[in-house]
C-alpha cells in the first residue's frame, strides 16, 4: 500500500514540475509586475492554484496531494528559481497547511469541505493578546510579515494569553503562555506596510484584528504539536519549517548562478578588461568557486530533506534535537546562498546594478530571506547549546562507566 501511495506522490510531483516548466517563460516575463504590485497578482495565484502547488501538503483524506517532503521542497525550490517572491509565496501558502492540521478535526474538515486549494497566511509572532471569553478568546493585535495575505482565505495570528489584563505564563513559569488562532481573511484588516528592499512581490503586509472573538474551535497550541490528522508530515511543524525556508534560498542561489552564466554567454566584455568575461581566467575561477558553493548548498539541502523525511516516516522527527539541527542547517544554507548570490552580483559588474538585472533582485531577495527569524544567525545558539549538553552527557556517562 505504501509503495502505491509513493508512486502516486511521485507522479503528482512530476506533473506539477512539468507544468512549472511550461509556465516558466510566462512567469519570468511578469516578475517586474510582481515587484511593482508588491504582490503576486491574482491571475498568477489562480494559475498556481490550478496546477496544485497550494495542495501539496494537504492530506489526501481532504483532497490534497500529501506529497513526500523532499518532492514538495524540490517544487518550492524550482519555483523560487524562477523568482524569489514567487517561491516564497508558494512556500507560505502551501506550508500553512501544517498549521491548519493543529486545529480541531471538525474545524479542519470545515476548512477543506469545498476542496483542498485553500490558502492561509499570517504570522507566528506572539504579538496579539487574547482574553478568555465564553466559548473562546477575545483577540486583538497587529501582526507583521503576513506574506500572501491579500490572496489568503484564512489568516493566522498568535496571542499571549491574558487574564484581567495581565499576561499568563506557561507551565515553566518563565515565558508567556500563548495560543494560535485562525479566522477567515474577511475578519482581518490588511495594512499597506510592505515597502521593502527584497522579496517585494510577497505582499508581506501587517494584518490586524480588533475586539474579535476566536472560538476555541479555531485555536491551536504551538508549544504542544498535536495534529488532528494522521500522516508523517503533520506532527513536526517546528522541524519542517526551516526546511521550507531552505528551499527558497537554494532556488534563488541557483538562479543567481544561471544569471551570471547567461550574462557571460552574451559575450559581454567589461570596462578595462582585456578579454570578454567568459574568456577571463579570473572570471572562470570565481565562477567555478561559486558554482561549487551552490552545488554544496543543493547537496546539503537534498541530504537534509531525505534525512528528515526518514525520521518523519519513522515517527521520530518531533524532537528538540532535530528542531535545533533543522534550524542550524537552514541558517548555514541560507547564509551560504547569500554569499553565492553576492559573488554572482559582483561578477556581473556595473550591468548588475540596474533594475532590469535579475542579479540585483536575487541578491535583494536572499538578503531579506536571511533576515527571517527562522534562519537568522542568532539561532545558531540552540545548536551550540545542544552540542555542549551532549558533551556533558557523554562525559557523565564516561565517569559512570569508570566508576563501575
Amino acid at each position: 500500500m505504501r509503495a502505491v501511495q509513493f508512486r502516486r506522490m511521485q507522479d503528482a510531483a512530476k506533473h506539477i514540475l512539468s507544468d512549472i516548466h511550461d509556465l516558466t517563460p510566462r512567469l519570468r516575463a511578469r516578475v517586474a509586475e510582481f515587484e511593482a504590485a508588491r504582490r503576486i497578482v491574482p491571475d498568477v495565484i489562480a494559475t498556481l492554484k490550478s496546477i496544485g502547488v497550494f495542495r501539496m501538503l494537504v492530506p489526501r483524506s481532504h483532497g490534497g496531494l500529501e506529497l513526500d517532503l523532499p518532492a514538495a521542497l524540490d517544487i518550492i525550490a524550482t519555483i523560487a528559481r524562477i523568482d524569489g517572491s514567487l517561491g516564497w509565496t508558494v512556500m507560505i501558502g502551501s506550508g500553512a497547511a501544517l498549521f491548519a492540521a493543529l486545529l480541531p478535526r471538525k474545524t479542519f474538515d470545515d476548512i477543506y469541505r469545498n476542496g483542498p486549494d485553500i490558502i492561509m497566511a499570517g504570522s507566528a509572532q506572539p504579538v496579539g493578546t487574547g482574553e478568555p471569553t465564553a466559548g473562546g478568546w477575545h483577540v486583538s493585535g497587529r501582526w507583521p510579515f503576513a506574506s500572501g495575505c491579500q490572496h489568503a482565505d484564512f489568516l493566522i495570528g498568535v496571542c499571549v494569553m491574558m487574564k484581567d489584563g495581565k499576561p499568563q505564563t506557561a507551565d515553566e513559569g518563565a515565558s508567556p503562555a500563548t495560543f494560535g488562532f485562525m479566522l477567515p481573511a474577511s475578519d482581518w484588516q490588511i495594512e499597506d506596510t510592505w515597502h521593502v528592499s527584497g522579496l517585494k512581490g510577497t505582499g508581506s503586509h501587517h494584518v490586524a484584528i480588533k475586539d474579535a472573538v476566536a472560538p476555541a474551535t479555531s485555536t491551536f497550541d504551538l508549544s504542544r504539536i498535536t495534529p488532528c490528522v494522521p500522516g508523517p508530515l503533520y506532527g513536526s511543524l517546528h522541524q519542517i519549517l526551516p526546511l521550507l525556508h531552505s528551499a527558497v534560498a537554494v532556488g534563488i542561489a541557483e538562479a543567481s548562478l544561471d544569471d551570471i552564466v547567461a550574462l557571460a554567454n552574451t559575450g559581454r566584455q567589461q570596462l578595462r578588461a582585456a578579454v570578454p568575461m567568459r574568456e577571463s581566467e579570473t572570471f572562470q575561477g570565481e565562477l567555478g568557486r561559486v558554482a561549487a558553493d551552490v552545488r554544496a548548498a543543493r547537496a546539503f539541502f537534498e541530504s537534509e530533506n531525505a534525512r528528515y523525511w526518514h525520521h518523519a516516516l519513522a515517527g521520530t522527527l518531533n524532537t528538540p534535537t532535530l528542531q535545533a539541527q533543522a534550524t542550524q542547517g537552514a541558517i548555514w544554507l541560507t547564509a551560504n546562498c547569500i554569499r553565492a548570490a553576492d559573488t554572482c552580483f559582483a561578477l556581473g559588474g556595473s550591468a548588475a546594478v540596474y533594475d532590469s538585472s535579475s542579479l540585483q533582485r536575487r541578491l535583494r531577495d536572499l538578503q531579506v530571506a536571511g533576515q527571517h527569524a527562522a534562519v537568522h544567525q542568532r539561532h545558531y545558539v540552540n545548536a551550540g547549546k545542544l552540542l555542549l549538553e551532549d558533551s556533558d552527557a557523554a562525559a557523565g556517562r564516561a565517569v559512570s562507566d569508570l566508576a563501575h
